[in-house]
């Protein structure tokens, strides 16, 4: 029998899901919500159709991501849940980074993990807004460099973020996500962002280099 590895991408996926039902539960009956549906863009993660079957070690148990999922069944601890509505803004995002935190907990040296969300953070902004992208002439070759932003800098915000091992003590990704509006004017949050990162030991220092976009 095959078994089908939970990937930290349908992790993510699936808590940032929970948000946004846990908010269209709330919604009153025959009303709109009063935020769009989530969009995905160029770099947002595919969100799976199925979840895997079976756990690996060191990655997140079943029960972590259920206890954040909406559940028609216990209407109570829907009631009782911490996430934010869909939209909420800024006052949501602690809520966001919580969830993600106790579904998929550290595995990572201190050290490492900052480094690697300073990293990650500012390659989604540079691949958003444009700004910094000079920075990771291997990641942004100059003819993307010269490509005009999608997203609006003033409308940029990071959600919640974390940084953990991407199948391998060597590798991690960078998991964000993140609201911002294009240049359309058109505002989503709950978007989906994996930055890839490679370990690299010299002299004693330990470095994480971004990887290319396919």
């Amino acid at each position: 029998m095959t078994t089908t590895k939970r990937t930290p991408r349908l992790l993510l996926s699936t808590v940032v899901l929970a948000v946004a039902g846990v908010a269209l539960l709330g919604v009153p009956h025959g009303q709109e919500p009063s935020a769009p549906a989530v969009t995905p863009t160029v770099h947002a993660a595919t969100i799976p159709s199925s979840a895997a079957a079976a756990t690996p070690v060191g990655e997140p148990a079943a029960g972590a991501v259920a206890r954040v999922a909406p559940s028609a069944e216990t209407s109570s601890a829907v009631e009782s849940s911490v996430l934010p509505p869909h939209g909420e803004g800024v006052a949501g995002d602690g809520a966001i980074q919580q969830n993600l935190v106790t579904a998929w907990p550290a595995d990572l040296p201190v050290s490492d993990e900052r480094e690697l969300l300073a990293a990650g953070r500012a390659l989604l902004r540079a691949d958003a807004t444009g700004i910094g992208r000079a920075t990771w002439p291997d990641v942004f070759p100059t003819s993307n460099r010269a490509v005009a932003p999608a997203f609006a800098t003033a409308r940029f915000r990071i959600q919640a973020a974390i940084a953990r091992h991407d199948g391998s003590p060597d590798k991690a990704v960078v998991h964000l996500v993140w609201a911002g509006a294009d240049r359309g004017g058109t505002f989503t949050d709950l978007r989906i962002t994996d930055w890839h990162f490679t370990r690299t030991i010299k002299k004693g220092t330990v470095t994480w280099t971004p990887q290319p976009r396919p």
